[in-house]
């Protein structure tokens, strides 16, 4: 596969009173054509942060790229003036964000807000814009389009407006999809309407997709490869059978024992993931992850861990992988709540080891 998209190094703070939240840190991935990479983790983990930051959203004070390179295309996005990444947004890489209704304009009609992407980057007259508008809103699910191209957006329903978000994302048929949690805010029936339908574009229009998530159901669902973010850091990577079946780094069992599932035994305890993140004004010396992590060792709070490499696509950022360290497997309650995370999915996307 062709590779998109490159983001190396990739550090944002954001000034406060307080100081500077460093708020991604050392963040690098590879996204290829056609795939969909989930980004996974508790919230302030610097998912989204690390997802604006592709469309520079986030490089106007109190926040900053402070070092890195995003190399979208083989060109350099971080170098970008704000007038050059107007030709970006939207036409090369699109977003959907995690709700609609604040996304929307209220006060245009929505065939307005498709068909305005449509005439900017698309050269669309407004005749044409107006009838590739209806074959849109057809295409994302949406019944009588030739009516609701002339309704505001308080007269759809949450999932529909999620429909027209994608659809506008889609207009300009970009490259890129940046969904930024965009079925968290719906009922479980229509999430997994909107995970089919992202599937099903994806398909057909080859696009490459970012999913921001915390939801590993729907990572399992959608994603091809996934990076496991904590602290602002990228601390797992791989394929999604090596997330699910052979996670390494103790954070990604506390996500996976986590997941709530309705087959386990309802006297059984919900696993959780002891303390809080640390503070990203100040984070600490060595692992971020070792005061949360009952198999940290005592380097964990001297120097932070390198990454190791398992496969061509699984790394992992932990000392616990260092040839002298002592061999830890995941608890047992882990494995019981992976075991069945893995064998209940509609769609298993997995093949058992």
């Amino acid at each position: 596969m062709k590779k998109l998209l490159e983001v190396k190094d990739l550090h944002v703070s954001f000034q406060t009173y307080g100081g500077d939240v460093q708020a991604v840190r050392g963040v690098s991935f590879d996204l290829y054509t056609g795939e969909t990479l989930a980004i996974v983790g508790e919230s302030g983990s610097g998912k989204s942060v690390t997802a604006q930051s592709l469309l520079k959203l986030i490089s106007i004070p109190p926040g900053r790229i402070t070092k890195g390179q995003i190399l979208f295309g083989g060109n350099d996005i971080v170098a970008k003036t704000e007038k050059q990444m107007e030709s970006i947004r939207g036409k090369e890489i699109s977003m959907i964000f995690q709700d609609p209704m604040t996304s929307l304009n209220p006060t245009m009609k929505v065939g307005k807000q498709i068909t305005e992407v449509l005439i900017k980057h698309q050269n669309f007259s407004k005749t044409a814009a107006k009838e590739r508008a209806v074959e849109l809103l057809m295409q994302v699910g949406i019944s009588m389009p030739e009516k609701r191209i002339n309704q505001y957006p308080h007269e759809f329903s949450g999932g529909m407006r999620q429909r027209v978000m994608i659809a506008i994302a889609l207009a300009a048929n970009p490259k890129l999809l940046i969904a930024d949690e965009p079925t968290t805010a719906l009922d479980v029936t229509i999430q997994a309407q909107i995970l089919e339908l992202l599937k099903v574009l994806q398909a057909k229009m080859n696009t490459s997709i970012i999913f921001i998530t915390h939801d590993f159901g729907v990572v399992a669902k959608i994603a091809d490869r996934v990076a496991v973010m904590y602290a602002g850091q990228i601390i797992e990577t791989g394929t999604v059978d090596e997330i699910f079946y052979d996670p390494r780094h103790p954070y990604t069992w506390g996500l996976l024992a986590s997941t709530p599932r309705l087959d386990i035994d309802e006297k059984a305890d919900l696993a959780a993931i002891p303390g809080a993140p640390p503070d990203l004004i100040n984070p600490p010396k060595g692992d971020v992850f070792a005061a949360r992590n009952e198999y940290a060792l005592a380097i964990d709070f001297e120097e932070e861990p390198p990454i190791y490499q398992l496969s061509e696509t699984h790394f992992v950022r932990t000392w616990l992988l260092h040839p002298n360290a002592p061999k830890v497997d995941p608890p047992e309650s882990v494995k019981k709540r992976m075991r069945s995370l893995s064998s209940t999915f509609e769609e298993p996307v997995l093949v058992e080891r």
